[in-house]
Parts: C-alpha cells; sequence; structure tokens
C-alpha cells in the first residue's frame, strides 16, 4: 500500500512540475529579425563567408525551418511583416500591400493623418498601425501581462518598424531621411525618449552616414545604424529584465533597397549580407550581455525573396523578362474603349502588385456595366504576352486555376482592398517599373524565387536540429505564441510548429 502510495505521489510530483515547467516557466525576452528581401538559398550561399557568430550560430545553435514558405500573393514588404507578426493573411489583417486602395481611396500601408511627426518636420512621420485590422505577437504579449511588458519595433522603413509591433506597442522607431535621424510619432508619445535623442546625436556625428545622406539604405550602414538602435533600445528600456516577457522587433531594410537597385548577384548583394551578418553577431552579443545566453528566444525570417535580373536570366538562356506596368495600363485602358466604340474615361485606378484596381466611380457615372468591363479586361490580359492566368477576385473559386494559385489568390484578397482583377505572369517575369533600376529585381508573385524564405529559431527552450516538412510564414506568430503561453493574435490562420513547440 505504501509503496503504492510512494508511485502516486512521485507521478503527482512528476506532472505537477512538468506542468510548472510549462506554464511556469518563460523567455525573459522575445526578438523577431526580419531581413527584407532575403531569399532562403542565401543561407548556402553565403555559408562558407558567414562568420561563426552571426547567422552560422543561429543556425548551429537553434533549428532551422528550411521549406519556409509564403501562401499568399502578393509578396511584398508590408504584407509580409504583417503575416509574420499577426500569423495572418492580407484577407485577415487587410495590410493588403505597400500602397493600395480602401474603399477606392489610395491608401499607403500605416498613413495616419490624425496624427504627427515626433522628432522632425517630415511628413512620413504621420504613421501609425491603425489600418491594421488583426493583433500582433506583441498585442497578445501586452494583454496576457496586462500592458506590462514592453513591445519596440524598429527599422529604416516605416512599416517595418510599425507593423511588427503592433497596435498596443510601447513604440515604433524608423529612420527619417531627409534629416538623417530616427522618428516616431503621436500614435506612441509626444517626445523622443532621451536615449534616442542620444542616437540622433550620435548619428550627425557620423561621417559615413553623413556622406550617405538619403541613399543610406543603398549602404550596408543602414544595417549598422539599425544595429545600433536595436542595441540602444535594449539596454535603455531594460529589455528583458522586468517581471514580464518583453519583445524587440527588429527589420533589415537595406538588403531589399540594395536588392531593387542591384539585384541577387554581386559585390553590393554580397556586401550587404556579409556585413548583416556581423551586425547580428553584434546584436547577438549584446543580447548575451544584456539579457543573458538562453533567457530569450529569437527568430529570423523575411518579408519575401526576389527574382533574378531579368536581363541575367536570358544572358545564360533561362527564361525571364519584364512586365511593363505602365504600357500595360494604357493597353488595358484602349482594349475598353476599342470594345465599347468609342474613347473612355479611364476605368483604372492603378495596377499594384498584379492586382487591377477598377475605378468603380468612373465605370459608373459612364453607364458602363461593371462585370463586363471586367471580362474585357480579363480576355485582354489573357491574350496579353507573357501573363498566364487572370481572374475576377470575386470568381476565384469557379476559375480554371492551380490549387496553389486559387489558395494563394484566395488568402491575398481582402474585398475593399485588393482590387477587382489578378493576374498571374509566366515564371521569370516581373513588373519592371519603378520598384526596380534595369540591373535590379523586384518581388511580389508566387513563384519560389519570391515566396520560399528563410526561418531559424534560437535560444530558450529551442532545440537544435532542422525540419524540410513545408511550414507557412504564417506559422511563425502561432509557434512563438506557444512558447510564451499566450493566446494567438486574433485573426491567426497558422499552425505551431510542433517540433520546436513539443
Amino acid at each position: 500500500m505504501r509503496r503504492k502510495l510512494f508511485i502516486i505521489l512521485s507521478l503527482a510530483c512528476t506532472l505537477s512540475t512538468y506542468a510548472q515547467a510549462i506554464f511556469g516557466e518563460k523567455p525573459k525576452l522575445v526578438v523577431g529579425i526580419v531581413v527584407d528581401q532575403m531569399r532562403w538559398d542565401y543561407l548556402d550561399r553565403y555559408h562558407q563567408q558567414f562568420t561563426a557568430d552571426g547567422f552560422l550560430r543561429i543556425i548551429n545553435e537553434g533549428y532551422s525551418c528550411n521549406n519556409c514558405l509564403i501562401n499568399y500573393v502578393p509578396t511584398v514588404t508590408a504584407i509580409g511583416h504583417t503575416s509574420i507578426y499577426t500569423g495572418s493573411t492580407p484577407a485577415l489583417h487587410g495590410i493588403c500591400g505597400n500602397n493600395f486602395f480602401i474603399d477606392g481611396k489610395p491608401t499607403y500601408c500605416t498613413q495616419d493623418d490624425s496624427v504627427q511627426t515626433v522628432g522632425s518636420d517630415w511628413d512620413r512621420g504621420k504613421e501609425s498601425p491603425r489600418n491594421l485590422l488583426a493583433t500582433t505577437i506583441g498585442d497578445q504579449l501586452r494583454l496576457h501581462t496586462d500592458f506590462k511588458s514592453k513591445v519596440i519595433g524598429i527599422s529604416y522603413k516605416d512599416r517595418a518598424a510599425i507593423l511588427p509591433a503592433g497596435h498596443a506597442a510601447n513604440a515604433a522607431y524608423w529612420l527619417d531621411t531627409n534629416n538623417g535621424c530616427f522618428i516616431t510619432s503621436t500614435y506612441y508619445m509626444n517626445e523622443l525618449p532621451e536615449w534616442v535623442k542620444q542616437q540622433n546625436k550620435l548619428l550627425a556625428k557620423n561621417k559615413e552616414f553623413k556622406k550617405a545622406g538619403k541613399r543610406i539604405g543603398y549602404t550596408p550602414l543602414c544595417g549598422t545604424i539599425t544595429t545600433d538602435m536595436a542595441i540602444a533600445a535594449l539596454k535603455a528600456e531594460q529589455l528583458g529584465k522586468g517581471e514580464t516577457t518583453d519583445m524587440l522587433c527588429v527589420s533589415y531594410s537595406q538588403t531589399d533597397v540594395i536588392g531593387h537597385e542591384w539585384s541577387t548577384r554581386g559585390e553590393h548583394t554580397d556586401e550587404a549580407y556579409l556585413q548583416l551578418d556581423k551586425d547580428i553577431a553584434r546584436l547577438l552579443n549584446a543580447l548575451d550581455e544584456q539579457v543573458g545566453k538562453g533567457n530569450y528566444v529569437l527568430f529570423l525570417s523575411a518579408d519575401h525573396g526576389a527574382a533574378h535580373n531579368w536581363k541575367f536570366m536570358q544572358e545564360h538562356k533561362l527564361h525571364g523578362g519584364p512586365w511593363l506596368d505602365e504600357k500595360g495600363k494604357k493597353d488595358i485602358e484602349a482594349a475598353v474603349s476599342k470594345h465599347y466604340g468609342k474613347k473612355l474615361k479611364p476605368v483604372l485606378n492603378n495596377i499594384l502588385d498584379y492586382r487591377v484596381f477598377l475605378n468603380h466611380q468612373s465605370i459608373s457615372e459612364q453607364g458602363l456595366d461593371l462585370q463586363e468591363v471586367k471580362q474585357v479586361i480579363i480576355d485582354h490580359l489573357i491574350a496579353s504576352p507573357n501573363i498566364c492566368f487572370a481572374v475576377d477576385f470575386q470568381k476565384v473559386m469557379t476559375t480554371s486555376l492551380p490549387p496553389i494559385l486559387r489558395d494563394r489568390i484566395l488568402l491575398g484578397y481582402h474585398p475593399r482592398r485588393s482590387g477587382d482583377i489578378y493576374f498571374v505572369v509566366e515564371p521569370g517575369y516581373y513588373d519592371f517599373g519603378s520598384w526596380s533600376s534595369p540591373v535590379g529585381t523586384t518581388h511580389g508573385e508566387w513563384n519560389p524565387y519570391d515566396a520560399h524564405i528563410p526561418l531559424l529559431f534560437m535560444g530558450w527552450k529551442i532545440p537544435h536540429g532542422a525540419t524540410s516538412r513545408e511550414v507557412h510564414i504564417t506559422d511563425i506568430a502561432p509557434t512563438i505564441c506557444q512558447l510564451l503561453h499566450i493566446q494567438q493574435p486574433n485573426a491567426c490562420i497558422g499552425e505551431a510548429i510542433t517540433e520546436i513547440t513539443k
């Protein structure tokens, strides 16, 4: 009898300890790192050149998801950052691009005319997360701890600082390239903290920074000053030192700017990633010193990848080429006028990220049938060179599309924000518009070069290993929330990566 009682008590103690280990222990800090426009294959391309303390440390100490895919279109910066931190897609979180239309009104993803710039007189400080319809990891963390946790976002780009941090963030800081300083908006505060003012004073004395000027994003130095800002926030805000878990969201944007200018190959891109490796090593060292090795959990991913430059592809006898959106707009307007046998007023608001946004008011005022106009445009697009498919967003389910395209189009579609028609160009072709130079590149499509991204985890309770199982960009948020034992963001559709959370 005593033996049975001992076994029962021992088992009860074991289960109690196990439960306490699950629900009672948390990391002191969560660090999210997003490398803008980083293709998954860069981890291998630069493997021999990376230092032991940067990317390789995360790989060698952490867990790598080698088949992480973006499961929606279009694959662009604002959406990628939002989807990582909400575990959701444009259909639900509402951030449908860097630029899109809300009920026919052109909208920048984070624009907010109700707030003012803090730290300078630049209009690009009139920003907030108000266009975001869902909560983020940071929002859920703040809710769970009765808003005791600190959540801060930092980046060169406004959208890359604001959208990851979420609605309830303590702060988001981004770079004012006109005045050469980090700024925020009155959404968060009315005056910059003293430590941010000190960082700006250091920037003002930085000769290389002053020399780069407004083109700082085209240099690896942009990543260095982003890291400096992140480390300054870590120390000044005492992140990871409080009673509750804090969160730091860091996004590196220079890799995207450089990619658009010089593409996926060459000395500029090489230099950017090798310097970023050193900057990440500095950030990891600072985390070890300030929070303690093993006391923080970190993930690293990308908002999207990028295609190789189409000229580079053609030089090597590979399929690829430009799709000229300005010419495409004129051709569409001409096709609609031809169909009706008269010169019409413009029926397009714009073409953004392979989506046609129609001017519903203009169509109505001219007495045109909306469905007929849509069909004319769809027929024109399908007949155009280098376009595979064109589909009415409202008829995706009844259109003959490969399932992978259908699903990603649906997950990327918000009825009030995504436009009217989506079209798919041939592999290797891309919109050769304002987003890339003749020797640069861009992104936005469903293809692996845009949709296959790195995903690394390291730190608190993270096992060492790797998987080739398909996971998605939307799985990052529920995985982190599972580790923290907090509720998932309120529009989350992803699933926790059980190889990490079990």
